[in-house]
């Protein structure tokens, strides 16, 4: 019985060593796969550490690209600004340059149909001036012409004057009545008469010189033109241009002749001239 018991206590802690030693190998197999699972986490860990790491750089860098876009954008707004500021002020001045262009295409115009209108007067008064001085085109002495604003006849002095002598000579004044016809028909025309000499000095007891003769040849035309044939004094201009505007050179007798003239001059009024160029359309 005794033995019986003892086999049976060694059987029961037998069997129980041995159930222990299995649980054992079970709690240690177990072990060493929680062990393994927990380097697998910590693994993982890792590597999501790294990867964390990593997405976190690449967060911070475009947080640093957004940041450099903001600023360049806001750069870009004011530079839009100023270029929209520039814009308008380009606009504007090219406006206010459009503007000035009218005005002055306007003006241009008014300077062409001013001009038109005075070379058609210009040209009316050079033919009634040849229609009524017929006679004497076919002399050398006269000449009639258009010269930029206005139309002027040159007469020598031969046929004005004689030699030295600043009294009208009465062939002359049947021309100067003609002109004065003419000159008539125009009262917004002015009349300026322009005495010329040779280079041959002159001195006598009533001419100190040249500029004197040319002057009171000038004077007698016009005092002619206004006592004679009524040209009213207001538009007569008396002038004296000495020997110092020369056709050709004096080194002749023919020569001289041709520069001893007296130019009369129809040109229109000053005042109403200016006046014609600011009319308003």
């Amino acid at each position: 019985m005794k033995k019986l018991l003892t086999l049976s206590t060694i059987c029961i802690l037998l069997l129980s060593s041995c159930v222990s030693k299995k649980k054992y190998t079970d709690l240690q197999n177990a072990n060493n796969g929680t062990n393994q699972e927990l380097a697998n986490t910590k693994s993982d860990l890792s590597k999501s550490s790294s990867e964390l790491a990593k997405e976190q750089a690449k967060n911070e860098a475009l947080e640093d690209k957004i940041n450099y876009l903001l600023k360049g954008n806001e750069q870009t707004l004011e530079f839009v600004d100023d270029l929209t500021a520039i814009s308008k002020s380009n606009s504007d001045n090219v406006k206010e340059t459009l503007n000035q262009l009218s005005k002055k295409d306007e003006y241009i115009k008014h300077i062409q149909n001013a001009n038109s209108k005075r070379d058609s007067i210009n040209l009316a008064v050079a033919f009634n001036l040849k229609k009524v001085l017929n006679d004497g085109l076919n002399d050398e002495d006269i000449q009639i012409n258009i010269e930029k604003t206005v139309v002027y006849i040159s007469i020598n002095d031969k046929l004005l004057f004689n030699s030295g002598s600043y009294t009208v000579s009465n062939r002359a004044k049947k021309v100067l009545k003609k002109v004065a016809d003419v000159v008539n028909e125009r009262p917004e025309m002015d009349v300026m008469v322009e005495g010329h000499t040779d280079s041959r000095t002159i001195n006598t007891e009533v001419l100190e010189d040249n500029w004197d003769l040319s002057v009171k040849r000038a004077t007698s035309v016009v005092r002619t033109l206004e006592k004679n044939y009524n040209v009213a004094p207001e538009r007569l201009i008396a002038a004296g241009r000495s020997s110092y505007v020369p056709l050709v050179e004096n080194n002749s007798a023919a020569n001289r002749s041709k520069n001893r003239r007296t130019k009369i001059i129809i040109m229109p009024k000053l005042d109403q001239f200016l006046e014609l160029l600011d009319e308003k359309n």
